[in-house]
């Protein structure tokens, strides 16, 4: 009762202090039962005064987080959006990522010791700390282009191979007619295409084909496509941008392309281009959102995209050239942003080991439990195995996931058609949807390339297991000889698109992929015909008089094109084709991995580059 009094005492006096305040707090305190204006000190109602007591109470601890130096999210309630400062999320905010980009490296926090009173002590910058592409081309252990620039020794697989290549011509010709700067060709109406999925960058068929022209050795086409990045690649966009996609395409294109040439201007682009993707990252899981203005560095997920989740396919198809972008730039934040996103995936559990297509970004938690190898789920499979062979085989984690998932893949995915057919399902919480997609058909490539580093005697059958499904997908190709969207396995139907919605045909090379793949894993000369199969089947059906155009329907001979030549067309089909007819030794799979775009990275090799280093330092001396 005496801190009852106490506390009343002291409200009292407290809004005593303002005008008029005695008086309003002594009609308040009227109003309670059984008080009285001359004794509500002693009577005051104890619940009453232990609310204001707690209501205190909690504003000064609001108060005092306020001030603290962790409490961006607090602040973030009362400030304007001027004020804002950045949310600090996964391993790192926006700002600290960007200082990090710019500061000098020898005042970079990750290469010095940092002290009791948290001052860094900084380090010198050593030859160790740039990128030598000098020491780069050393550790490859065959030349990019090979003998003869993969020239095939046969006349009629050098003559299919010229097609191959003057289909690469004629299509970017018509691209540099017609569509110069855009990001597609569209061939019907003779003009250029943007889109909405690169946040207002421009060129896209000219990044994915930059690489496809210089293997292909057609200088010219490659020398205009460098000139335009030189002075027309404005990376200084403010438009709502795919992550996934400008990764894939701009990033994956201008690293492919400085890797193959050394030229310092894709490395430059391509680093600032990096660093504009860093804030997609600012999530409280450090999982990143699908859009992001590349401009103010807000992102957020796609309206469909299942409450506010993340795509399995998109946050997890940034390995390869994040890994890459830390290479280039000797900065570990690359990196450290997608080994958190690993850490995460290998933290939550797994229905039945699968992994499903949407994810919380603010959760870390799955959204629904659909399970594709198809659309939303299937590079994110694609870059496990291929993060162990880009490493030189020493990401141990990246292949125990690989080989985790495809087991649980095997076990309930993986089905058999009445006629024969090997095909992935998809799974929805448990149910069975006998569908695959075009896109699912990358698989069998996938398979096939991961197929040497699994247990000794599981090897043949993934192998198998690679040709069956490579061959599920050469089947769909019919009658036309080009594959539709997605076909089923139920109703009777056997890799039939059963639906008329999904009989349309873009342009893809899933199933082109996986030809090539398999061709250097087993030279089983049926991949090279149906390859050629494919070839043919482009001519009739896709080329127009100013390019080539996607088709409406597989199933008719009289083609309705749907006017637009994708950017993977140049960078993926052609260049799928081309390499099917061309020997092992060019871009040879003992140095390179390609990206889910196509675009060609160098395996790295650590302890090679190490030793150039250790090599060089001693000469120096």
């Amino acid at each position: 009762r005496e801190a009852v009094s106490l506390l009343s005492r002291f409200f009292f006096f407290f809004f005593s202090l303002f005008p008029g305040g005695k008086h309003k707090v002594s009609m308040v305190f009227r109003k309670l039962p059984g008080v009285s204006a001359s004794g509500m000190g002693l009577r005051l109602s104890q619940k009453f005064v232990f609310l204001l007591f707690l209501s205190g109470l909690v504003t000064l601890c609001f108060g005092a987080l306020f001030f603290l130096p962790d409490s961006v999210r607090l602040k973030r309630i009362f400030l304007s959006k001027t004020e804002t400062p950045p949310v600090t999320v996964g391993s790192g905010s926006e700002n600290d990522a960007r200082e990090h980009l710019k500061r000098p490296k020898d005042q970079e926090h990750p290469r010095g010791m940092t002290s009791a009173k948290g001052e860094t002590s900084t380090k010198l910058k050593t030859d160790t700390d740039t990128f030598s592409y000098a020491k780069f081309k050393r550790c490859l252990l065959k030349p990019p282009l090979g003998r003869d620039y993969g020239k095939p020794s046969d006349p009629n697989t050098n003559e299919r191979r010229e097609k191959v290549k003057e289909m690469m011509k004629f299509a970017w010709d018509n691209y540099k007619l017609y569509a110069w700067g855009k990001n597609e060709l569209r061939p019907l109406t003779r003009n250029g295409h943007l889109g909405n999925m690169f946040g207002g960058l421009k060129g896209a068929s000219i990044i994915d084909s930059l690489d496809t022209l210089y293997i292909m050795g057609l200088m010219d086409e490659y020398n205009d496509a460098k000139e335009w990045v030189q002075t027309s690649l404005d990376l200084n966009s403010n438009g709502e941008a795919s992550l996934f996609e400008v990764n894939i395409r701009y990033v994956g294109g201008l690293l492919s392309a400085y890797y193959l040439t050394g030229e310092e201007v894709f490395k430059s682009k391509v680093l600032e281009l990096g660093e504009k993707l860093l804030p997609a990252f600012n999530t409280p899981t450090g999982i990143p959102r699908g859009v992001i203005n590349l401009g103010s560095g807000t992102s957020w997920s796609w309206g469909w995209a299942s409450a506010g989740s993340s795509i399995l396919a998109e946050f997890g198809t940034l390995h390869l050239e994040f890994v890459h972008l830390s290479e280039l730039s000797a900065n570990p934040i690359y990196t450290e942003k997608v080994m958190n996103i690993r850490k995460l995936l290998n933290k939550i559990e797994k229905p039945h080991g699968l992994y499903p297509n949407f994810l919380s970004p603010v959760s870390g938690n799955w959204v629904q439990h659909h399970v594709s190898i198809g659309g939303l789920g299937d590079s994110f499979y694609e870059y496990l195995i291929k993060s162990f062979l880009m490493s030189d085989k020493t990401d141990g984690d990246a292949k125990k996931m690989y080989y985790s998932a495809l087991e649980a893949i095997e076990a309930n995915l993986v089905q058999k058609s009445p006629g024969g057919l090997t095909y992935m399902a998809e799974w929805r919480g448990g149910i069975l949807d006998h569908k695959m997609g075009h896109l699912a058909c990358f698989s069998g490539g996938m398979i096939g390339i991961g197929a040497d580093d699994g247990v000794p005697e599981k090897r043949q059958h993934y192998l198998d297991l690679a040709a069956e499904i490579t061959h599920t997908c050469h089947e769909s190709y019919t009658p036309t000889k080009l594959g539709p969207e997605a076909f089923r396995f139920d109703g009777g139907g056997e890799a039939t698109a059963t639906r008329l919605s999904d009989r349309y045909y873009i342009l893809r090379p899933e199933v082109i992929e996986s030809y090539m793949y398999m061709w250097r894993l087993t030279h089983d000369p049926k991949y090279r015909e149906w390859g050629w199969e494919a070839v043919e089947a482009l001519e009739q059906h896709c080329r127009v008089e100013a390019g080539f155009s996607g088709i409406r329907d597989v199933y008719t001979t009289t083609a309705s094109h749907d006017n637009m030549q994708q950017s993977f067309f140049l960078s993926e089909t052609l260049k799928y084709l081309y390499l099917l007819f061309s020997d092992d030794d060019l871009l040879p799979l003992e140095d390179w991995v390609f990206n889910t775009e196509a675009h060609p990275l160098p395996i790295i090799r650590k302890s090679c580059l190490q030793d150039e280093a250790t090599q060089d330092k001693t000469v120096a001396e």
